[in-house]
């Protein structure tokens, strides 16, 4: 059994937690915050599929909407590549508390996981900032 490293990376955001969730489980929102997806996603049957910058076409399949704030997903790339990303949206007081798993990869370099790990605090306090600014 092989125990990845791991990382939790979250963010408080100033508004409901549900409100959060809705915004942030629309796939078309994505192309707001998430800046690997700045393309946008376009739907392809129960999967979005789009382009994922430097690392090319993605295929991009989500949990179903829930009532949990749960916001899985997972990338399939251009090589086959499958990656996991467990997203968690939970209330904070009156506010919200956004969580990403980032695992490391056994082919992933140190270098590498400190990039992605600072690549998706960027894309959280980008999506803070979007939906704090709204108010």
């Amino acid at each position: 059994m092989t125990i990845l490293p791991a990382r939790i990376i979250h963010i408080g955001i100033d508004r409901p937690w549900r409100e959060v969730y809705a915004y942030a489980a629309d796939p078309e929102n994505l192309q707001h915050w998430a800046s690997g997806l700045a393309s946008g996603l376009e739907r392809d049957g129960e999967d979005w599929v789009g382009d994922g910058g430097p690392i090319g076409k993605i295929r991009v399949r989500f949990v179903p909407e829930n009532p949990f704030g749960i916001l899985d997903h997972t990338v399939t790339m251009k090589n086959g590549l499958v990656v996991e990303n467990p997203i968690r949206i939970m209330a904070n007081g009156d506010g919200a508390e956004i969580t990403f798993l980032l695992l490391k990869r056994p082919d992933m370099s140190d270098a590498a996981f400190e990039s992605d790990a600072a690549h998706v605090l960027k894309d959280l306090t980008t999506l803070k900032n979007l939906l704090e600014a709204g108010k």
